[in-house]
């Protein structure tokens, strides 16, 4: 195995080996970490390869690659945590997604009445959170989707899932988020997270999700 292969294998241990190392660490911090790794084992095959010194491709891969891993900003992780503390209790899930979007999933039983789009009571005060966070950031982005269960036809879910989404964005409109930073979806019963063969299943499909992400620079 020649120098190169050997670096080039070794990108795949150095990235298994930086994510293990990255326990206790913030959203933020594990990017960064990662990236850093990840680029500097990268940086040294390009070195490598190119004739350079494998060491000096290394210090600058890394240095690329941390700013590559940390695109999960600290107003994000604010962000998210924020959102955790505020839907504790709630049912409501707040992920980080892979692309770096901050996700809000909202099950059936604190949304939506079956076959309604009126907002259920309960999660009100999670939008008040969620509009309030927004305060003073007007260029961050939201995207909400409905969902629905495969109960019913196309006909009936699909409108019924994009007036979910528009309730939502309503709402949200109303406590002083503009509109045109909020983009609505219906997916209707195209997306499922679980079995429409049980009701327990049918009720996981029923949801909306919103995501908060920062503008590309």
């Amino acid at each position: 195995m020649n120098k190169v292969s050997a670096l080039r294998g070794g990108i795949i241990a150095v990235a298994v080996a930086a994510l293990a190392g990255c326990a206790g660490m913030t959203e933020e911090q594990r990017g960064t970490a990662t990236g850093a790794a990840i680029g500097a084992a990268t940086g040294a095959v390009i070195g490598s390869a190119t004739g350079g010194k494998a060491a000096t491709g290394a210090v600058i891969g890394g240095a690329l690659g941390a700013v590559a891993g940390n695109v999960w900003s600290k107003n994000m992780e604010e962000k998210r945590r924020a959102m955790e503390q505020s839907t504790q209790g709630t049912g409501v899930a707040v992920t980080r997604t892979p692309d770096n979007q901050l996700k809000l999933e909202v099950p059936s039983d604190v949304s939506f009445a079956v076959g309604s789009a009126t907002i259920d009571p309960r999660l009100r005060p999670v939008l008040d959170s969620f509009a309030s966070g927004l305060g003073g950031q007007p260029n961050m982005l939201v995207r909400v989707v409905g969902h629905t269960d495969s109960t019913g036809s196309d006909a009936i879910n699909d409108p019924l899932s994009l007036r979910r989404a528009e309730s939502v964005r309503n709402y949200l409109e109303d406590r002083g988020v503009s509109a045109s930073r909020i983009e609505v979806a219906g997916r209707g019963s195209r997306e499922p997270v679980a079995s429409n063969d049980t009701a327990e299943g049918r009720a996981k499909n029923r949801r909306v999700e919103i995501f908060l992400r920062e503008p590309q620079a």
